[in-house]
C-alpha cells in the first residue's frame, strides 16, 4: 500500500521535473531531485514537500540552488532545517562522515591491529553549535572513532592544540567564525592540526558525496561505553601555560578592556592576559556572556574587522580611562585593538598595522641564534611591510602564501627545522611558537598588551610606534573592501568580474597606469600595455589577481579574489613609498594613490555589475 507520504513526494518530483524546469534554475532543480529520491534524506520530505506544494520558488532556490561547498578549511553558511545550500543535521552528518570515512581510507602500514582512529571536536558559541558538536561526535562514534569533545565552548586555536596534544587523527571546529548570527560552519582538520588543504578537502568531498543513510550513535550510549570522552581542564590548563611562556616581556602597567563580542574569548584570551600578569584588564560586560545573537554588537555583526564593533566599548573606556580596548571574534582566533590617543578618544589599528608592530616587537626581542633560526609567516593579502621588517632584522621571511591561515600553518609543518617566531594575515590573524597550527586571539592579545606596556613606561602609544616603522622601513597604507553578492545570481557575478579582471584588466585606474597583472590562477605575469605573458609565478593561489601600478613615485596593488567563506568579492589595495622619500611628501603621496585605487576599482566593479 503507498502511503500519503509516498504519493506526495513522487508529485513533489514529478513537479521539479515538469513545472520546475520552468520556475527552478537546474542546479536547484537537481539537488532538490536527489533529496527527493535518497532515502538517507527521508527525514527531510515532509518539510521539502510542504514547500513544493506551497510553489515557494524562493525558498526553494534559498535552500537548494547549490551543494554547499568545502570553502577555507570546511563548510560555512547560513543555517536552516533542511537544504543542500545550508549548514542542517544533514550537512554537518554527512560532512563528519565524509572527513571520518576519508581518514579511515587513509592506508595504516602497521602489522598489529589498528587502533580506533581519534577525533577532537570542538564548538564555539553560535546557535545550534552545541548541537552540530553532539551530532559530529556520534557519526565518528558510530564510525568507529574515540572521539575527545570539548564540553563547553572553546576557541578554534584550542582545538588545534588538542588535535596535536591527544595526538588525533583529525579535528573538527563547529564555527561560523565572524558571520552573522544566521551562519555556522564545520572546519575540518588533520592530524597536525592545519585546515585541510587539498588534495584532501577533494579526498573528504568525495566521500561526503558517497553519504548515503548516515550511522549515527546514541550520545548518552556512546558516552557510557567510552567512545565519546571529554576533554578535561587540564588541557586547558596547560594550553594556557604554553602561551604565557611564550612572553617576551615583564612590562604589565598598562589598562586593558577587552570584549569577546559575545564569544568564547574569555575562557582563553582574557585568561591568558590574567595569568601572565596584567592585572588591570577589564572585560566589557555588556558584551561578555557567550551567545549567538550577539545582542549587543552593532548590526549583530562579530566581526572585529568592522570598526563600529568598538563603537559600545569606546564609549565606556574613553569615561573609564584604558589605555587599550581588545576585542575577539566569536571563535576568538583574530585580534583587533584599539589604541587611546593623546587627546582621549580611541583609533582602531587595521590586521596589517598590528601584524607589523607586534613582528618588529618579536624580532626586536629575540637574540641573535633565535632570529638565524627564525621565520616570519605572511600571506599575499598581507601588507609587505611584514616582509621589510624581517629583512631588516635578517630573519628568513616568506610571504607569498596564499590567502587562508591553513597555509601558514602548513608552511610551519613543512619547514620543522624552522622556529616560527611570528605569523601573520591581515585579517586579524596571528601566531607565534609551535603549540598550535592555527592563528589565535591570545598570543597576538599577550604581545599587543606587552609591547603597548612598554611603550607605555616611555610616554608613548603603538600609534606613535607605528610611525617608527614607517619612518625607517617607508610608509605602507592598506584598505580592503568587498561587495556581497549572495544566491546564485551573486555567485555568477562574482564569477563574472574576476574572470573579467583575469582577461580583460583595466590598463589605467584613474591617471595610475597599471603596469602589469600577477594571475595567482594561472600562475602567470602578464605585463602592459598588450599583457602579454611575461613570467611566471611558483605559488597557485585559486582566484587571486594582482594589478600593480606606479603612480608620482609611489608603488601599489590592487587585489581581487572571490571570499572562501562569504558571498563576497573582497578588493585589497596597497600603496608604498620608498623609504627615501621624505616623510611628509610619502604620506600625501600614498593616500592620494591609495583614494584612486579605491574609486576606481569600485567604478569598474559596477560598470560590471
Amino acid at each position: 500500500m503507498i502511503s500519503d507520504l509516498e504519493t506526495r513526494r513522487q508529485a513533489g518530483l514529478a513537479w521539479v521535473q515538469s513545472e520546475g524546469v520552468k520556475r527552478l534554475n537546474t542546479s536547484t532543480r537537481d539537488n532538490i531531485a536527489h533529496w527527493l529520491t535518497q532515502p538517507g534524506y527521508k527525514e527531510f520530505w515532509p518539510a521539502l514537500i510542504d514547500l513544493i506544494e506551497a510553489h515557494d520558488d524562493r525558498e526553494l532556490t534559498r535552500l537548494f540552488w547549490e551543494r554547499i561547498p568545502f570553502g577555507t578549511g570546511g563548510r560555512r553558511g547560513p543555517m536552516a532545517d533542511l537544504g543542500s545550500a545550508t549548514i542542517n543535521r544533514r550537512t554537518i552528518a554527512e560532512s563528519a562522515w565524509g572527513l571520518a570515512h576519508y581518514v579511515l581510507s587513509q592506508t595504516n602500514t602497521s602489522t598489529e591491529p589498528a587502533a580506533p582512529r581519534k577525533v577532537a571536536i570542538a564548538f564555539d558559541s553560535r546557535l545550534r553549535s552545541e548541537e552540530f558538536a553532539q551530532l559530529t561526535a556520534c557519526v565518528f562514534a558510530a564510525a568507529g572513532f574515540h572521539v575527545w569533545l570539548f564540553a563547553t565552548p572553546h576557541a578554534t586555536p584550542q582545538l588545534s592544540y588538542a588535535v596535536r596534544e591527544l595526538v588525533c587523527d583529525c579535528g573538527v571546529m563547529i564555527s561560523a567564525s565572524h558571520n552573522p548570527p544566521s551562519d555556522n560552519g564545520f572546519k575540518a582538520y588533520g592530524s597536525n592540526g592545519v585546515q585541510v588543504l587539498p588534495p584532501h578537502d577533494t579526498g573528504i568531498i568525495t566521500y561526503v558525496d558517497q553519504a548515503a543513510e548516515i550511522p549515527i550513535a546514541e550520545y548518552d550510549a556512546a558516552v557510557a561505553a567510552g567512545q565519546i570522552q571529554t576533554i578535561g581542564a587540564d588541557l586547558d590548563d596547560r594550553y594556557i601555560s604554553t602561551l604565557c611562556q611564550l612572553s617576551y616581556s615583564k612590562a604589565r602597567e598598562i589598562r586593558l578592556l577587552y570584549t569577546p563580542l559575545h564569544g568564547v574569548g574569555e575562557a582563553s584570551v582574557y585568561r591568558v592576559l590574567k595569568e601572565s600578569g596584567f592585572a588591570e584588564v577589564e572585560i566589557f560586560e555588556p558584551q561578555r556572556t557567550p551567545d549567538g545573537l550577539f545582542p549587543h554588537v552593532p548590526d549583530h555583526l562579530p566581526n572585529p574587522e568592522r570598526t563600529a564593533v568598538f563603537g559600545p566599548a569606546i564609549m565606556y573606556a574613553e569615561k573609564a580611562g584604558h589605555d587599550l580596548i581588545l576585542a575577539s571574534d566569536p571563535d576568538a582566533d583574530r585580534l583587533a585593538v584599539a589604541v587611546r590617543t593623546r587627546e582621549g578618544r580611541y583609533a582602531c589599528l587595521n590586521g596589517n598595522q598590528l601584524g607589523a608592530l607586534l613582528t618588529d616587537f618579536v624580532l626586536s626581542k629575540a637574540d641573535d641564534a633565535t632570529r638565524s633560526q627564525g621565520l616570519v609567516l605572511e600571506t599575499l593579502v598581507t601588507t609587505p611591510l611584514i616582509a621589510a621588517i624581517a629583512r631588516a632584522y635578517r630573519v628568513k621571511v616568506i610571504d607569498d602564501l596564499p590567502v587562508g591561515f591553513k597555509h601558514i600553518g602548513s608552511t610551519m609543518e613543512e619547514l620543522p627545522q624552522s622556529h616560527l617566531l611570528f605569523a601573520a594575515e591581515e585579517s586579524l590573524g596571528y601566531l607565534a611558537g609551535n603549540y598550535c597550527r592555527d592563528k589565535d586571539a591570545s598570543v597576538g592579545a599577550l604581545y599587543t598588551a606587552e609591547l603597548a606596556a612598554e611603550l607605555k613606561s616611555q610616554g608613548k602609544t603603538l600609534l606613535d610606534q607605528l610611525q617608527v616603522l614607517y619612518r625607517k622601513h617607508g610608509w605602507y597604507r592598506e584598505a580592503q573592501t568587498s561587495q556581497v553578492c549572495p544566491g546564485p545570481e551573486g555567485a555568477a557575478k562574482i564569477a563574472a568580474a574576476i574572470a573579467r579582471f583575469r582577461n580583460t584588466p583595466p590598463s589605467t585606474l584613474g591617471d595610475a597606469k597599471v603596469q602589469r597583472i600577477r594571475d595567482f590562477g594561472r600562475q602567470e605575469i602578464r605585463s602592459a600595455p598588450a599583457f602579454q605573458r611575461t613570467g611566471r609565478l611558483t605559488t597557485h593561489a585559486g582566484d587571486l589577481i594582482f594589478a600593480d601600478v606606479t603612480y608620482d613615485g609611489v608603488f601599489g596593488q590592487v587585489a581581487l579574489r572571490p571570499s572562501g567563506t562569504e558571498p563576497k568579492i573582497k578588493c585589497y589595495f596597497f600603496t608604498q613609498s620608498p623609504p627615501e622619500m621624505p616623510f611628509g611628501e610619502a604620506d600625501e603621496r600614498t593616500i592620494d594613490l591609495m583614494k584612486l585605487l579605491q574609486s576606481s576599482i569600485a567604478n569598474w566593479l559596477q560598470a560590471g555589475f
